[in-house]
């Protein structure tokens, strides 16, 4: 049976310094823990956010070792949560590239469940030029994980844009949106694009974003949000830091399918184009 669970998204402005930034996402952390959340969300690159693309690989941990996921670990065992550390640079043997992974930690500090971000961002347009490309390589795998309330599917932020890689979860209870947005992008689509998938996959979504100006000068857009199955919103945090809180009935996924079952119709096949 599908159990109720108090989750919390946790909204960044990282900056340079790795160690500053661990410091500041406890804090929210223990603010989340102290309102009940059973289950935490960290923002995309909440450990490091810098004008320098190439900073990232300075920092690079192997899986299982390193500042950035023992403290992660620490947390967990420490406020007893299961904890998704948003993403970090993991090493992959290739000297200026790495992947960008979402780890997921049990309540007794064990690494459960790693998701290496499959769509890499970039964009060109007069206002921007970016491309996670250059120094990140692609995961290839969909994550889903059984915890004791549900199903979770893990994704990082420019999945969002893909609902036949999100519909390939399956039958999740909970997606999982760890994020830094762009201020450009995430004012036209962010909002539109977390309801329509929670809609199309009728399930909750809590999205934790980085949310403002960062000391590198970049801009993210923010609004973390918590969605549930019918597209409501439960939570939302504009800018700054902070920490959205809701409690997820996950009963209510099931509901929703019933009186409407999109995820039950869907269909899992390769259409063929007809021209006449």
């Amino acid at each position: 049976m599908k159990r109720a669970v108090t989750v919390a998204s946790i909204q960044m402005v990282s900056g340079e310094c790795v160690k500053q930034n661990l410091l500041k996402a406890e804090q929210l952390i223990a603010r989340a823990a102290e309102q009940g959340a059973a289950f935490v969300v960290l923002p995309e690159y909440f450990c490091l956010i810098s004008a320098d693309p190439k900073a990232k690989l300075a920092i690079k941990e192997s899986v299982g070792s390193g500042l950035i996921q023992d403290t992660l670990s620490q947390i967990a065992k420490k406020y007893q949560i299961w904890l998704a550390g948003g993403s970090i640079p993991l090493d992959i043997g290739i000297t200026d590239k790495v992947t960008n992974s979402l780890m997921l930690y049990a309540p007794d500090g064990t690494l459960y469940s790693r998701y290496d971000k499959v769509h890499l961002f970039s964009i060109h347009t007069e206002q921007m030029v970016h491309d996670e490309g250059q120094t990140m390589v692609a995961g290839n795998q969909v994550v889903t994980v059984d915890l004791p309330f549900g199903r979770v599917g893990l994704a990082i932020c420019y999945d969002i844009r893909f609902p036949q890689f999100l519909a390939a979860m399956g039958d999740i209870d909970i997606l999982l949106l760890p994020a830094a947005f762009t201020y450009q992008t995430g004012r036209s689509h962010w909002e539109l694009l977390l309801r329509a998938r929670a809609i199309d996959n009728q399930c909750f979504v809590v999205a934790s974003a980085q949310g403002g100006l960062h000391q590198s000068g970049r801009q993210t857009w923010g609004h973390s949000m918590i969605v549930d199955p019918w597209a409501n919103i439960l939570g939302c945090l504009p800018e700054g830091e902070g920490v959205v809180i809701a409690t997820l009935n996950l009963s209510e996924v099931a509901q929703v399918r019933q009186s409407l079952p999109v995820v039950r119709d869907r269909k899992q096949v390769k259409f063929q184009s007809q021209v006449e």
